[in-house]
């Protein structure tokens, strides 16, 4: 059987500086309904920061495996193409990333109060938060630059 693989060559994929071994693009920011959008690239076989998700979410999984891990390293969970998971807020800190190839993941997070995620130190302490206008401004920037237009479609 033939691996699916998810076409993001239309994607212009942003990142973070002090965030490795992910890249994300963000589809939509709904203040007034408290609902981000958003879709990640997890590195091949590498993991994010330590973090927390803050509010409540829907995950698809399209592309490659995502594994989760606990904070001390072990592994927890795989999520395979197809996985759809309705995930908690304040759930277990945990780390995640991709298989053995760059795991591609939709995230709708929803009912957001103003964090998304929390990310942590080696010691669990808070070290970096991404908020509804962290996402804000980075789907403003995607318009900006024509990013955003490549994959704008028309509602029928």
């Amino acid at each position: 059987m033939t691996a699916f693989r998810f076409d993001d060559s239309n994607i212009t994929w942003r990142t973070l500086d002090w965030l490795e071994n992910i890249a994300f693009f963000v589809y939509k920011v709904d203040e007034e309904n408290r609902i981000v959008d958003v879709i990640f690239k997890f590195a091949a076989n590498r993991r994010v920061m330590l973090h927390q998700h803050r509010c409540p979410y829907n995950t698809l999984v399209m592309q490659g495996e995502l594994r989760f891990y606990r904070p001390n390293g072990e592994l927890k969970e795989i999520r395979y193409p197809g996985s759809f998971v309705s995930g908690v807020a304040d759930g277990e800190p945990h780390t995640e990333g991709g298989g053995d190839e760059d795991a591609i993941v939709f995230f709708s997070n929803r009912n957001i109060k103003d964090v998304l995620y929390e990310f942590l130190d080696e010691d669990g302490n808070s070290a970096q938060i991404l908020g509804i206008a962290d996402f804000r401004a980075q789907l403003d920037d995607q318009i900006a630059t024509g990013a955003f237009e490549k994959v704008t479609a028309r509602t029928a």
